[in-house]
């Protein structure tokens, strides 16, 4: 019985800053890298509301003119044991 994620089923970390708010929103969604910079790129260029979803099927919404930054990258595998640096 393995306990690994499988490669293929690999969430992308995303971090959106919302301007006027002092904290970000952090969440892992399904979509890869390159999914999720195509929507960000049409949410700005329609100036539309960014749309995505987390991996518990909740949706997060954000309106495009209050998008500060996104970050995309790939959770970290979580170490466990007193050798874990």
């Amino acid at each position: 019985m393995s306990t690994k994620k499988s490669e293929g089923s690999q969430a992308a970390l995303v971090r959106i800053a919302v301007a006027d708010i002092s904290s970000e929103l952090a969440f892992e969604c399904e979509l890869s890298p390159a999914d999720i910079k195509k929507a960000v790129a049409q949410a700005l260029a329609d100036n539309s509301p960014l749309t995505l979803t987390d991996i518990r099927g909740h949706e997060i919404v954000v309106p495009a003119a209050r998008i500060g930054y996104v970050e995309i990258g790939q959770p970290t595998e979580r170490r466990v044991g007193f050798g874990a640096l």
